[in-house]
């Protein structure tokens, strides 16, 4: 199973395009407080449209309860990560990965990541920035352990119940 996992996130507009992707992929987020917004509709609808009823998630009081709740393989997302996501094996079928992105501002603390080395992962880019967008990472690497999965029953064409594979060579 995939998992997304926040730790401490700052932006409610970030939060609710994970939320997205997360409802869109059959993904389940765990978020590990603080967060730096209250988990109320009315701050994640603009970015989570009309999807977060889809979102399944649960809420952590800190990184040692959610440690304590899921075990599995963690999988770091941080600058200072020296494998791309590519490099890690998401295809074991019998494996809880966790996608565990840091906040906005800070990222991952170090004392955490210390134990963890062989699991962080960066996203490849130049030296002009230091990160991407938060919501970019978190898309970026669960499309990539989904395409090593052949996409866990996901629809790779429009489906029916949406507006259909044909609906392009319709004169709607």
């Amino acid at each position: 199973m995939l998992n997304v996992v926040l730790y401490a996130p700052e932006i409610p507009q970030n939060t609710g395009n994970i939320m997205r992707t997360c409802a869109g992929t059959n993904t389940l987020l765990h978020l590990i407080e603080p967060l730096g917004f209250k988990l109320d509709p009315k701050y994640l609808k603009r970015s989570g449209v009309n999807y977060l009823e889809y979102v399944n998630y649960r809420v952590y009081k800190t990184w040692d309860e959610f440690k304590a709740n899921n075990p599995g393989l963690y999988i770091f997302a941080t600058r200072y990560g020296r494998k791309s996501p590519d490099m890690i094996d998401f295809s074991m079928p019998d494996v809880n990965y966790y996608l565990i992105f840091g906040k906005e501002s800070t990222g991952i603390p170090k004392s955490i990541l210390r134990g963890y080395l062989d699991t962080c992962v960066r996203l490849p880019m130049n030296d002009k920035i230091r990160s991407l967008n938060l919501s970019n990472c978190v898309c970026a690497i669960l499309y990539e352990a989904l395409r090593q999965r052949n996409y866990d029953n996901l629809y790779r064409f429009e489906p029916t119940t949406l507006k259909g594979p044909d609906w392009i060579n319709t004169d709607e």
